[in-house]
């Protein structure tokens, strides 16, 4: 039988359907607009501006941002079209199973792993840091160093690290919180949300008078600034190379596609949850980057470190509200609570599609009796995400997170393509515009972003691809529920 063996659409439409023996339904509009901000806004809007307006586009940084949510508004228009003609959990996996079969759909799912699974285990490793930096600034005692670091790490001390505890503890909370329930989950989620939206549009109203017009001349880097040789370093190149910097800043909101078997009318709440999220993180990244560009000099980025750029900020050029500094690290903290929550939550309802066709073992899709949660899924999930949050630095998984949703990107937009010209009847309740055009232009700029990945990480993605093509023919393909004769 054909590795490309298609999944009916009528069948997955049938299976999402099944609400009384499925996932709970509980989920609304605003419900997914903040499963979006909540999976989009963590490190990215923190870290990320300061490293693109430092390395590449100086405060021209504001436009870099706008070109990538353009790029990543491609994508999200065919996971609309998709999220509401097919709302059904596991996301681009179940997509890629409708319209270029299984082997492909296998493949996607596998890639997934990366963008949710190590994206939960790396967060949870910087929350840990951002905690004791938090620990320190309000004058408690941090986190002794080998509770806070993996094994292979050393302090310039010399203490090894043994266990990163923190971690392990975030990563503890929020599968219990997953297991109670989505709405719970949901809930918990919008008042992270709301507490760092909250405190990153302090900061924008209060830098918005300590901005200085001089920082924003010149606009872009000039040719011949020191350290910036590359043509993606300097003028309008240095902008696009902000781009694929920032670029990272929007991922997560797919994750909210995982979600459509959850959503009470995904129809209609799919397309606001997904395009909804990503107006309004675009809103508040160029604001946000307009703000910290024009209160400290771009330069000054590159010495003060990255991470701590915005309390940087605060601290030298906003005086007398040092105590924001501090509200930006709760802020921060919140975000990657919530990118962790969103990812682990994303991750269980892949496996759980996975698992109901039979590709990965019935585990993944038992149902809590009581809460209708995919339990032992969280479960093993936990063990698998904290064993690389507790033993493995944060710089082990690298890229391989971007690659994962960039790949899940490309096959959403070729999916679109191939269902309109094979399924051109299907109801469609939300349509993606000007199709192909979306789509190929979705496939371009990220297929181009994956290929300005480092060599190290295309090497590592495609070890993890022959990894999961070893379980796919040795146990998938053989338990497929499509191949088993009726």
């Amino acid at each position: 039988m054909s590795l490309f063996i298609k999944k009916p659409l009528e069948q997955l439409l049938a299976q999402s359907g099944d609400s009384g023996k499925g996932l709970k339904r509980t989920l609304g509009a605003g419900n997914l607009i903040a499963l979006g901000i909540g999976a989009i806004i963590g490190a990215g809007l923190f870290v990320r501006t300061a490293d693109a307006a430092a390395s590449a586009a100086g405060p021209a940084v504001v436009v870099s941002f706008i070109i990538a949510a353009i790029g990543c508004a491609f994508a999200g228009l065919c996971y609309a079209e998709f999220a509401s003609m097919i709302p059904i959990a596991g996301s681009a996996y179940a997509y890629a199973y409708v319209t270029m079969g299984e082997f492909v759909a296998w493949i996607i799912g596998w890639a997934l792993v990366l963008e949710y699974a190590l994206a939960s285990a790396t967060v949870s490793i910087a929350w840990s840091e951002y905690l004791n930096n938090l620990l320190v600034n309000i004058g408690m005692p941090a986190v002794p160093y080998q509770w806070s670091h993996s094994p292979f790490e050393a302090s310039a001390e010399g203490v090894s690290g043994i266990v990163n505890f923190p971690a392990l503890i975030i990563l503890v909370i929020l599968t219990l919180v997953l297991i109670k329930g989505t709405k719970e989950s949901a809930t918990l989620n919008a008042v992270i949300v709301f507490v760092k939206v909250a405190i990153v549009l302090v900061f924008i109203a209060l830098g918005w008078s300590f901005i200085n017009d001089a920082n924003y001349t010149p606009f872009t880097v000039p040719q011949g600034t020191p350290g910036h040789s590359g043509w993606r370093q300097f003028g309008w190149g240095g902008v696009l190379g902000g781009a694929s910097i920032v670029f990272f800043a929007f991922i997560g909101f797919d994750a909210v596609s995982t979600a459509a078997q959850e959503a009470k009318n995904p129809k209609r709440d799919m397309p606001i949850g997904i395009l909804g999220s990503l107006v309004i993180c675009t809103i508040l990244y160029v604001l946000f980057s307009h703000v910290l560009t024009g209160i400290a000099n771009w330069q000054e980025f590159k010495t003060a470190g990255k991470e701590a750029s915005v309390a940087y900020a605060i601290q030298n050029y906003m005086p007398g509200y040092n105590w924001l500094a501090t509200l930006i690290t709760v802020a921060i903290l919140a975000g990657f609570s919530s990118v962790i929550l969103v990812m682990l939550m994303g991750q269980s309802r892949v496996f759980y599609s996975m698992s109901k066709d039979g590709l990965v073992p019935k585990v993944f899709s038992e149902l809590h009796p009581t809460y209708r949660t995919p339990f032992k899924s969280n479960w093993l999930l936990l063990i698998f995400v904290g064993l690389f949050a507790g033993f493995v630095p944060g710089s082990i998984a690298g890229d391989l997170t971007s690659f994962g949703t960039l790949f899940a990107f490309v096959l959403v937009c070729v999916g679109i393509w191939v269902m309109r010209v094979k399924n051109p009847e299907a109801p469609r309740p939300f349509k993606t515009p000007l199709v192909p055009l979306v789509p190929i232009l979705g496939i371009l700029v990220c297929s181009a972003m994956i290929f300005s990945l480092g060599v190290e990480t295309l090497v590592s993605a495609l070890v993890w691809m022959i990894a999961g093509l070893i379980i796919y023919f040795s146990y998938s393909k053989h338990n497929s529920n499509l191949r088993k004769p009726d």
